[in-house]
């Protein structure tokens, strides 16, 4: 059996402050095969971001053990791994064009600047850029900027590429739009994909796995297996009876306490 890219074993984290700690993990264990886009989804305050920084490495736990790629993640992210922050306009140099905000990382990363820049434009040109090269971030439209991010985090070749609630400062229409660009880039690049969303509709939409956190203390409720036909489009998809029934199963683990903390 192949290795999973992404093994988390009961993991848990609890934050300490002046007024009390608080228990947000409370043992999460689930696997990642290569190759598979993933979903976290729970309650408001359920640790979602809180297990994918564990596993980006940004976030210490208090016990339990993340491993990607077979190594145990301690101490600094590992270098396979890519990763989209819900806040564009806070994760673009303003400075830089849209090149050099793409380039940046894999300059600092001792890539050559020739292999640099065709990386970037082969980026770019995968999420609809190509040709805005020169631009600057405050001359492009939030879905174009959060289009940067991802393909800042591409063009840096991850095994494993993290999203936190990529979609969700954009409209609903620009949503859809990036939406459309995971599955797509997921088989160009040859990527494993893990990404966070409050939108269970996107999860399901997205996903061929979908991992469902309890209420805190946290623990996963629920993984749901996803198996939608590829390839996978806004209106036949979601018209799919399957579509609809994935999806209540999953607002229902969600939205019911009794569910979420289910055997």
């Amino acid at each position: 059996m192949t290795e999973p890219i992404v093994r988390v074993a009961d993991l848990h984290k609890t934050y300490v402050s002046e007024k009390g700690d608080h228990i947000a993990l409370a043992g999460v264990s689930f696997d990642v095969a290569a190759g598979e886009v993933v979903a976290i989804v729970g309650p408001s305050g359920s640790g979602k971001t809180t297990t994918l920084r564990a596993i980006a490495g940004l976030l210490e736990p208090s016990s339990g053990r993340v491993e990607v790629g077979g190594r145990p993640v301690a101490g600094e992210p590992p270098q396979e791994v890519g990763f989209v922050f819900q806040d564009y306009s806070r994760s673009l140099l303003p400075w830089l064009s849209v090149l050099g905000n793409v380039t940046l990382p894999l300059r600092s990363k001792g890539v050559p600047a020739a292999q640099a820049r065709a990386s970037a434009r082969e980026a770019l040109d995968a999420v609809g850029l190509a040709g805005r090269e020169r631009a600057h971030p405050r001359e492009l439209s939030g879905g174009m900027q959060q289009r940067v991010a991802i393909a800042r985090a591409i063009a840096y070749e991850p095994e494993l590429l993290l999203m936190d609630e990529p979609f969700a400062s954009v409209d609903a229409q620009t949503r859809m739009d990036l939406e459309d660009l995971v599955l797509p880039l997921r088989d160009r690049f040859g990527v494993t994909i893990v990404f966070v969303t409050h939108d269970v509709d996107e999860a399901v939409y997205l996903s061929d796995r979908i991992v469902v956190l309890s209420a805190p203390p946290s623990v996963v409720s629920r993984i749901v297996d996803v198996p939608l036909p590829l390839p996978r489009e806004q209106h036949r998809t979601k018209e799919d009876p399957l579509f609809a029934r994935l999806r209540g199963e999953v607002l229902d683990l969600v939205r019911t306490p009794a569910l979420q903390k289910g055997a």
